[in-house]
């Protein structure tokens, strides 16, 4: 989404202000056509999905993922003063701290239905 608001303001922009705005570099490789990358030109990839096969491990990921976004859209909307980014940012951010809350929720149940004697909560299906 993020990359599908940037393409909305960037469309129609002359080569001049493409330049004056810094996107020169990026228009090069890639036109205006939306290519997902960080705001510092590090592309998208699937290395950023972290899994270990272990619920708590991975529920406890899922939440630091959740909470990075939050905090990249709080960051967007600390610069964005247009309601048409703002509002399906806030949306965003929204349906992040949901995602946060539900991941939380999983991992109470996960916690609630391991040994209870394991301080360390393992998981006694993998751990015998």
């Amino acid at each position: 989404m993020i990359s599908a608001i940037v393409y909305q303001l960037t469309k129609g922009l002359t080569p001049e202000q493409i330049k004056a705005g810094g996107l020169d570099a990026y228009f090069v490789d890639h036109t205006l056509g939306i290519y997902p990358q960080s705001a510092a030109g590090v592309p998208f990839t699937a290395a950023y999905f972290q899994s270990k096969g272990d619920t708590i491990t991975d529920l406890h990921e899922d939440m630091a993922a959740e909470q990075k976004a939050r905090t990249t859209y709080d960051n967007i909307l600390r610069f964005a003063d247009d309601p048409d980014v703002r509002d399906p940012i806030k949306f965003l951010r929204q349906r992040e701290i949901v995602h946060f809350q539900r991941f939380g929720e999983a991992l109470r149940i996960t916690h609630d239905n391991l040994n209870s004697k394991n301080f360390y909560a393992f998981n006694p299906e993998f751990d015998k």
